[in-house]
């Protein structure tokens, strides 16, 4: 967030305006931010801990004044100074990263060593609104008066604050740890020059989705599509809850009953696990089949941050030996593509309330009535390969 309300471009917040921006988020969501309190050598302000929780203790979600979830916090990067006086901060420094090193390198609460540091809710008002289903709107406002920070040499300094960061996710200290030093991400950057490019930089590039896969079918056959018709609705077989709701079980019977398939089945018990379940980063699921050349191998598995995407190949799946009869061996992940299939009308990925992580129950969401295609609606997914990775192996039988 860098740009005041009202304002045509980016710039420091004065008193009497704010910054708003909005976003989604999901039921288990904390929202963490981070805006340099400018008359400082490296304060800013920031809730603690996991961050602000955006959903209440029975599910719903919240609004209302948060502020005293806000804490300002000393970054433990530059020697401090009086506060609206020194020479080394940023409205009177020569430069960025003037200033001396602190004694103490810990991120921690702001101490008022010059007696002059007005209390969080003087000077700073924090607004979190929920607009209806998964989105939500923050509002920072600067709310200091004009005497809010006195100094020595007398009369007071203006209150700003400077163009910040913020976060969404499971909490888990996103953007700091209390009593740590800074992780060297670019918090130094913003607490002590109110600059934020290094800082979104580096958290945009550690920003994604963390899916499980769920169990699913795969099928031998002679590479008549199986599974589903790219470009045609769902066939009401049992793909809708293949990729609604992670269950293979429909899918799988009608896959055994169809012409030109010579094995199929189901995966659903991670390696290793005793018993059926998603498969969560760091886990895999195997199964073996027995095929001769000519044979394709076809499989679909949910992808479970949505409402209705499934990796699986095209349609006619992929090709078990080459050109010359032999046998494929390592990585097919290039032949997987994410689909879309057409059943539930898509929300947010990762925070949607239809989403069978958050949903109240199966077949919960809005009907689409579309059609099975690759994904393609406009919100952001991660590449295939940065959430599956399928190898097929050649065994002789009995090994």
């Amino acid at each position: 967030f860098s740009t005041p309300a009202g304002a045509d471009a980016p710039g420091p917040l004065p008193s009497g305006h704010s910054y708003d921006f909005t976003f989604d988020a999901g039921p288990g969501s904390y929202l963490n931010f981070a805006t340099m309190f400018v008359q400082s050598n490296d304060l800013f302000y920031a809730p603690g801990g996991t961050g602000i929780a955006l959903f209440d203790g029975d599910g719903m979600p919240r609004s209302g004044d948060v502020t005293d979830e806000v804490y300002l916090w000393d970054a433990g990067t530059e020697l401090n100074e009086e506060p609206g006086l020194g020479a080394d901060q940023a409205p009177r420094q020569g430069g960025p990263g003037s200033g001396a090193a602190d004694a103490n390198p810990n991120v921690r609460i702001a101490a008022d060593e010059f007696g002059n540091l007005p209390s969080v809710d003087e000077a700073i008002q924090v607004t979190l609104t929920h607009l209806g289903g998964t989105e939500f709107r923050l509002r920072i406002a600067n709310i200091a008066g004009e005497n809010a920070l006195q100094v020595s040499a007398g009369g007071s300094a203006p209150v700003l604050l400077a163009p910040g960061v913020w976060t969404v996710g499971g909490g888990m200290d996103a953007l700091f740890t209390d009593g740590q030093p800074d992780r060297g991400l670019g918090l130094e950057g913003l607490a002590e020059d109110g600059d934020i490019a290094g800082y979104h930089g580096q958290l945009t590039a550690k920003t994604g989705i963390t899916s499980p896969i769920a169990p699913g079918v795969y099928a031998v056959h002679d590479g008549s599509p199986v599974l589903f018709m790219a470009g045609g609705a769902d066939r009401g077989e049992g793909l809708e809850a293949l990729a609604e709701d992670g269950d293979p079980s429909g899918l799988a019977g009608a896959v055994a009953a169809r012409a030109g398939v010579v094995e199929s089945g189901v995966f659903n018990t991670p390696d290793g696990g005793a018993s059926p379940a998603p498969a969560f980063p760091g886990d895999s699921y195997s199964f073996s089949v027995m095929a001769r050349p000519g044979d394709r191998l076809s499989l679909a598995t949910m992808f479970v941050q949505s409402n209705d995407l499934f990796f699986a190949p095209a349609e006619a799946g992929v090709a078990l030996f080459d050109s010359s009869g032999m046998p494929h061996n390592g990585d097919i992940t290039g032949m997987f593509l994410l689909w879309d299939a057409g059943t539930e009308v898509n929300e947010v990925p990762g925070v949607g309330l239809h989403q069978a992580p958050r949903q109240a129950g199966a077949d919960t969401g809005d009907t689409e009535n579309g059609n099975v295609r690759q994904v393609n609606d406009g919100y952001s997914y991660p590449e295939v390969d940065r959430v599956v990775r399928i190898t097929i192996t050649p065994m002789t039988p009995g090994s």
